[in-house]
């Protein structure tokens, strides 16, 4: 259902504001590159410090401008399961193709209580949601084996994993072998060997940045087209890494804010880039000849 490249939105702020125009821009710039899908309010987007009122607004003007040339795959995840499913809820009233669906950060729930937090989504809302773990930030970590409980249930129809463990994309699939379960990377420089595992796409902070390339990766790699996938990945990998040089999203919205697609503010309690990781990000740019 979901694959390629698809770039975890920046949330673009002016004056504390959310700023509509750039953010439009920016979902032209990702559909004109090739992206294949879009995710505004995730981890990027900054959700966590984003109003209930900006983050559905967020939502709403992506599916309008994306206007069905892609799918859109809202961010609505939330540590209480009441607030995810009214974020999912308000995602498919407005024409989300899918949701994104966090593991319960803080609480710390353990496998029962991360089944029975996505089985309670399942039931409340019809639509396609695609677990996200991400144990690095979640302080939980939804293993292989509840994955493929969940991946039973009507609604629950793929993962992006950021666990970085490559091995859990061979163990899914064959623990979810007959169901149609689509796995996703949350790790932009492991994304191509996740691919090579069995995966579908990435859904990317890199993309941020470079949408051509990191949809031409993954054209080059779906094309049977290994050595240009290679080559691609090899041109991409210091920007994986400088993409978290500093807290995301601080140096993705530096990078748009040099190429004057939008400012480079970020919301308390992240702050952006300092000089030196500035540096680091520009030398990055530079080395895969984006200047």
């Amino acid at each position: 259902m979901f694959h390629g490249s698809i770039p975890a939105l920046v949330t673009p702020f002016k004056n504390g504001a959310i700023d509509r125009d750039a953010f439009a821009n920016l979902i032209e710039r990702q559909i004109e590159g090739g992206s294949s899908a879009l995710v505004p309010c995730g981890t990027t987007g900054e959700s966590a410090t984003l109003s209930q009122d900006e983050h559905k607004e967020v939502v709403e003007l992506c599916i309008q401008v994306a206007a069905g040339r892609v799918p859109v795959i809202a961010g609505a995840g939330s540590n209480s399961t009441r607030e995810a499913i009214a974020l999912i809820e308000h995602a498919k009233s407005v024409g989300s193709d899918a949701a994104l669906a966090i593991c319960p950060y803080y609480n710390k729930p353990d496998q029962a209580g991360l089944e029975a937090h996505f089985s309670a989504i399942n039931d409340a809302v019809s639509m396609p949601i695609i677990l996200y773990n991400v144990p690095s930030r979640t302080a939980c970590d939804l293993l292989p084996e509840t994955v493929a409980k969940l991946a039973k249930l009507p609604n629950i129809v793929g993962i992006k994993d950021a666990s970085n463990d490559l091995g859990r994309v061979s163990m899914q699939a064959a623990l979810t072998a007959g169901e149609q379960f689509t796995q996703l990377s949350g790790e932009d420089p492991s994304s191509l060997g996740h691919r090579a595992m069995g995966g579908a796409g990435c859904i990317s902070v890199t993309a941020n940045v470079a949408p051509d390339l990191c949809a031409q990766m993954h054209k080059a790699f779906d094309a049977g087209d290994l050595e240009t996938a290679q080559k691609i990945d090899q041109r991409l990998i210091h920007i994986h890494k400088a993409m978290f040089a500093s807290p995301s999203p601080g140096p993705a919205k530096y990078v748009l804010a040099k190429m004057e697609l939008c400012s480079d503010e970020v919301r308390l309690p992240i702050v952006g880039a300092d000089d030196s990781t500035k540096a680091q990000i520009d030398q990055a740019m530079a080395r895969a000849g984006l200047n």
